[in-house]
């Protein structure tokens, strides 16, 4: 890491901690050259660094300032789904989404994708390049069903921080965290079945659950504590339940950590009406404080919990490498994993391996939380500095995707055909939703390095929302 990124880090933290309040005066060029044994020219890049994250400003002849805070947007209300079974729509709209192809000329606020551009990917790739040069080929033999056994060993490690003690044999290794998903709905669940979902929930998961003839019921969930558990027990009451799927830990859409005790309560619910949990973690270890939240699966005694996760978004999608920890549904996870792709792909499995037994993934984590943190604080102000008055959004508690909400008459699937036309996509609501429901909210990226050019993007995101709401008060 160069000198000036590493300078621009440990302000950025001062200021992020308080040691420098909003309008104080930082430190002069000058002042942090001789304090840090760096030259000019260094703490003048480290400044323009912090100013490209919205951590410092200039001011002419009187140096840098921590710029003053802005008010933020009020949180997104909590959502009126549908109180009973649906059919799950809006796949055209997904598929809008996921087959957009990367191009420069368009900045992609819409893909649940990490910022894969910062050195602390080197190791892996290195990694990667050694093991396509092996004479022995390794990363292309078949492996076993459950996974390459030095990465599931590796996992188990990790797994510790989430208070969740199991052994490499108690995991499945999975192509990334939307094969554990599919895998785990169709161990427990047949055609016509019901799922409670949270709400707005993860378009993948409910599309998976569209494709296998299974409906969904939304549970109402605060943008704070989660999913409402009240109107769940009600649901469990009411209708014959077979799991509960959610993202308890920085959920997507919303960015919420789920309180350690109502994962507990959830649990006691699940077991009361023994229904399985499907526990989707995969941003889990995003999280903004220290130590990550604890999964529902560590409070899980009974294997009724099946956590899913992967490294897709705390390293890179295109390795497709994912876990599932199935409980008691592992023999039957195992058939489902079978018959759809067989055992995945050992080259990725080894690297990562590698990668974590190496030390490099716990840097590489402290990394990136800071960056999304910085950047989730830039986009807020973004937001409330261009986008209409009224608008409303998420305080992700960690990951990178925030969750915009407009008034109910705005319709962001005609804001996105707008953006295309400018050079932006966006996520739309409505595929956060079964029945079609959020249609006047959408979700952003901010996981990317923060430059002129994102926030053009978002500028653009906020005047074609004025633009149509004006349209309708016409």
């Amino acid at each position: 890491m160069t000198l000036y990124v590493n300078l621009a880090e440990l302000l950025g933290t001062r200021i992020e901690q308080g040691f420098y309040r909003p309008g104080d005066r930082l430190p002069s060029v000058r002042a942090l050259s001789l304090e840090h044994g760096v030259s000019l020219s260094t703490v003048q890049q480290a400044y323009r660094l912090l100013e490209d994250n919205g951590l410092a400003m200039p001011k002419p002849k009187s140096g840098y300032f921590v710029p003053p805070s802005r008010e933020l947007p009020a949180l997104p209300a909590v959502g009126r789904p549908a109180q009973r079974p649906v059919e799950i729509s809006q796949w055209d709209q997904v598929l809008e989404l996921v087959r957009a192809v990367p191009r420069k000329d368009v900045v992609q606020l819409g893909r649940g994708m990490p910022d894969i551009t910062t050195p602390t990917m080197k190791p892996l790739l290195r990694a990667l390049a050694r093991l396509s040069r092996r004479q022995d080929m390794p990363g292309l033999h078949y492996d076993n069903i459950y996974g390459v056994l030095e990465l599931r060993e590796q996992v188990a490690r990790l797994m510790l921080d989430s208070g969740c003690q199991v052994g490499a044999n108690d995991l499945v290794i999975t192509t990334g965290c939307h094969e554990a998903l599919s895998t785990s709905i169709r161990a427990i669940c047949q055609p016509g079945d019901i799922i409670a979902v949270d709400s707005p929930s993860f378009h993948g998961a409910m599309q998976t659950l569209k494709g296998l003839g299974m409906k969904a019921l939304e549970i109402p969930t605060d943008p704070v504590s989660g999913i409402s558990l009240e109107a769940l027990e009600l649901a469990l009451e009411q209708w014959p339940i077979k799991a509960i799927q959610l993202t308890p830990n920085c959920n997507n859409p919303l960015g919420y950590i789920m309180p350690e005790q109502r994962k507990r309560a959830l649990l006691t619910l699940a077991q009361r009406f023994d229904v399985a949990i499907i526990e989707d973690d995969v941003y889990g270890e995003l999280a903004y404080t220290y130590p990550r939240p604890r999964t529902i699966k560590s409070f899980d005694d009974d294997g009724r919990v099946l956590l899913c996760s992967s490294f897709s978004k705390t390293l890179a999608p295109g390795l497709r490498i994912g876990w599932v920890a199935p409980g008691r549904y592992l023999e039957r996870v195992l058939h489902m994993k079978y018959i759809s792709t067989g055992s995945t792909a050992p080259q990725p499995q080894v690297a990562i391996a590698e990668f974590l037994k190496g030390g490099h993934f716990e840097p590489h984590l402290r990394k990136m939380r800071n960056q999304y943190q910085r950047n989730r604080d830039l986009m807020l102000d973004w937001v409330s500095r261009y986008f209409p008055a009224g608008t409303r959004a998420s305080r992700p508690q960690g990951s990178f995707l925030l969750w915009i909400e407009l008034p109910e008459r705005f319709d962001s699937l005609k804001l996105n055909r707008i953006l295309l036309d400018q050079g932006v996509q966006i996520a739309v609501g409505s595929i956060f939703s079964a029945s079609g429901k959020y249609r006047n909210c959408l979700r952003m990226n901010y996981a990317a390095k923060p430059t002129p050019q994102v926030e053009d993007a978002v500028r653009k995101v906020g005047a074609a929302a004025s633009q149509l709401l004006s349209d309708i008060q016409d």
